[in-house]
């Protein structure tokens, strides 16, 4: 007999929620963050603040997050036999079994689907470039990920598509600054990646083939390179507004705190950081605080001038 001081029973959970619980994660919530790229050509075109290019572009967030859960989903099924041997990829749910490779190639064709369509109200540019993001990935998870420097090209191109898209979607024209410095900060950000990875003990689970063909040294190459590109394509943008308005020169300001983020995630790369860049980004003060300080200051110089 149940006393009545006893607290409410709590259902152990279903088989359905267990489903969608794994499907969530299947999606992995904490990449969406990248949808954030999509919001970077506006934000430095200085229209973010209109309300229809806000609507817009979030729009076209929402769209590129279902299409990245898609190659997430095709992804874990074609990689859970490594991830089996990995200590913390074993718990993905395609390897861990909680989540069948058939339910999740429909989870990915049904969100990839949902995803072109969403893109179809903000015009074919943006179409045509969801599908170049869709493409690219899946010749990445297919093959392309086996490919030593491709796969960091193809990588970082998804950053770059993705800050296109954020674009021709509020429809504001792209500087080559504005792409060179999107596409040398994504190959900063996925070389420190795979260096990490590289360096990483044999016990943490090395279960990427590609890292076989990468040296230590040309992975700091490849880093030292994506920096000097992005911080001299930055420098370019930024400093031809010295000499402007006082708000105007709080851009050239913001070179400093660039700078400082980059060098302090190539330390921690340096150190045995880095094979998550999202957790590092967000963990570390001084990135946050270089992150804030370059926040503040462009924005600044963008919609106070």
């Amino acid at each position: 007999m149940t006393s009545l001081r006893d607290g409410p029973s709590i259902a152990p959970p279903t088989g359905r929620s267990m489903r969608l619980r794994a499907l969530l994660q299947l999606s992995r919530p904490q990449q969406w963050h990248k949808g954030a790229m999509l919001f970077a050509a506006p934000f430095a075109a200085g229209v973010i603040d209109r309300y229809p290019a806000l609507i817009r572009v979030s729009w076209a967030a929402v769209a590129f997050t279902l299409l990245s859960v898609a190659v997430y989903a095709l992804n874990d099924v074609r990689d859970a036999p490594d991830d089996r041997r990995h200590p913390r990829k074993l718990n993905r749910p395609v390897a861990a079994g909680t989540i069948s490779p058939r339910l999740a190639i429909a989870w990915a064709v049904g969100t990839g689907l949902a995803g072109l369509v969403a893109l179809v109200p903000l015009g074919w540019p943006v179409v045509l470039l969801g599908f170049g993001y869709a493409g690219s990935q899946l010749l990445y998870v297919y093959g392309l990920k086996q490919v030593a420097v491709v796969d960091v090209v193809i990588v970082a191109l998804g950053f770059v598509l993705r800050a296109a898209a954020g674009a021709a979607a509020v429809r504001v024209p792209v500087s080559s600054w504005f792409l060179l410095v999107s596409l040398f900060g994504a190959l900063f950000l996925v070389a420190g990646k795979r260096r990490a990875e590289r360096a990483a003990p044999p016990g943490n689970g090395q279960t990427r083939p590609v890292l076989a063909a990468y040296s230590t040294a040309w992975l700091d190459q490849l880093m030292t390179v994506a920096l000097l590109g992005a911080s001299m394509s930055y420098g370019l943008w930024a400093f031809q507004y010295l000499g402007h308005d006082v708000y105007r020169q709080l851009l050239t300001v913001s070179f400093l705190p660039f700078l400082t983020g980059l060098l302090r995630y190539g330390l921690l790369v340096s150190t045995g950081s880095g094979e998550l860049p999202e957790h590092e980004i967000f963990r570390d003060r001084v990135l946050l605080a270089a992150g804030f300080l370059w926040a503040l200051l462009v924005g600044a110089g963008l919609y106070l001038a």
